[in-house]
């Protein structure tokens, strides 16, 4: 018997390496059933149409105005020509002026005059040009500097995170300009300071944004409401006494003119294609900004130019916009029973003698004063004539 064979063939171990590459092994088809490995693009940074600026302009404008305000009631020094100043114990030559004479805690009216409030005399007949632009940086109380920084801080700072330092400063001190401006065409016998023209301007920057670049905005009808009812509130407050509206609509129209000219954002289209994130393809345009977008910018630049031009030739040549406007006196002051709007008197100067007629009843009468430019002396005098019964 032979024996059977027990031996075993060989075992053959082949082993498959996986090909790096998407193409098929040679022999292959060109056809497989397992998609590619997908890639991993490398993270890239978050995409921004707009530029975020970091605001320090706001912050410099306010930190200047309290400056000025402390200057001004350093020189004005209470203390060393009245005896019924506010705290001159504890404040010393900071201590505020009477209540009767400054009831907004702050300098004098003399003071101020002499450091650039606006006053029409002096810009116009003496030829002061200059205190068209510096009684804007002056305030007349510690409640006036702290109302117009708050606003300032809360409205400004925004603004120029979204649009930059340079937009804004624009804004900010062509619509002080042309607050100004307006005021000296309407109002003749008291100064004005304060930095509310400006704000107002940044108000209406604001406004006329949201509807230059009306398409970006996810919520538009919330967004205009809110903004009217803030625009009308402080235009409301404006009509109480010792408040300078003019220069409130003045800032406010200059400045809602200039947003159309220096806040308008360019279309989300033209944008895209020219910070499209790789792997993404753009809507491509040609035009920068919509056609309505043109139109408006064109329109506000004549408007400004039109407005500023007419506006100086009439301050100059000593137009008296009251003349012309016997109802623009409501826009600043509405008289109610809870107080009386402030008085305007006619004067006549010879040396130091004042010859004054009250416009509201007719009264006249004549005064001699130590000072014959003691615009606070001249104030009260008008207002204790326009007091007296016809």
């Amino acid at each position: 018997m032979g024996r059977s064979s027990t031996r075993e063939s060989p075992m053959l171990e082949i082993k498959v390496q996986q090909r790096r590459d998407n193409t098929p092994p040679p022999g292959s088809s060109s056809v497989t059933n397992q998609p590619p490995r997908p890639r991993h693009p490398s993270p890239s940074p978050e995409f921004k149409p707009y530029k975020d600026w970091y605001p320090w302009l706001v912050p410099t404008i306010v930190f200047t105005n309290v400056v000025l305000f402390l200057v001004s009631m350093f020189i004005n020094n209470c203390p060393a020509h009245s005896n019924k100043c506010i705290a001159p114990g504890f404040l010393k030559r900071f201590a505020f002026e009477n209540m009767k004479i400054n009831p907004l805690l702050g300098p004098s009216a003399a003071t101020l005059l002499k450091l650039g409030a606006l006053e029409f005399k002096k810009t116009v007949e003496e030829r002061e040009e200059w205190r068209i632009v510096t009684c804007m940086w002056l305030h007349a109380g510690v409640f006036h500097v702290f109302a117009n920084m708050m606003g300032l801080v809360f409205i400004g700072s925004r603004l120029e995170q979204e649009f930059g330092f340079l937009k804004i400063g624009v804004i900010y001190e062509l619509s002080g300009i042309g607050g100004s401006l307006l005021s000296s065409l309407f109002v003749r016998t008291s100064i004005s300071v304060g930095a509310s023209g400006a704000l107002f301007g940044l108000l209406g920057g604001m406004l006329s944004e949201l509807l230059t670049n009306w398409t970006i905005y996810a919520n538009k009808s919330a967004a205009l409401s809110t903004m009217i009812i803030i625009i009308l509130i402080n235009v409301a407050v404006g009509i109480l006494p010792h408040v300078d509206n003019y220069a409130h609509i003045g800032g406010f129209f200059t400045g809602f003119f200039l947003g159309f000219i220096v806040l308008i954002r360019p279309q989300f289209k033209w944008t895209n294609q020219k910070h499209v994130p790789p792997g993404y393809i753009a809507p491509t345009t040609k035009s920068k900004y919509k056609s309505y977008q043109y139109i408006l910018l064109i329109i506000s630049l004549i408007v400004l130019l039109v407005g500023f031009t007419v506006g100086l030739v009439l301050l100059f040549h000593g137009v008296d916009g009251n003349d012309y406007c016997s109802w623009c006196h409501y826009l600043t002051c509405i008289p109610t029973p809870l107080w009386t709007c402030e008085v305007r008197c006619k004067l006549e100067k010879l040396d130091k003698q004042i010859n004054m007629t009250c416009l509201h009843n007719g009264k006249f009468d004549s005064f001699m004063l130590e000072d014959g430019n003691d615009i606070t002396e001249m104030q009260t005098l008008c207002l204790e004539l326009c007091s007296q019964m016809s």
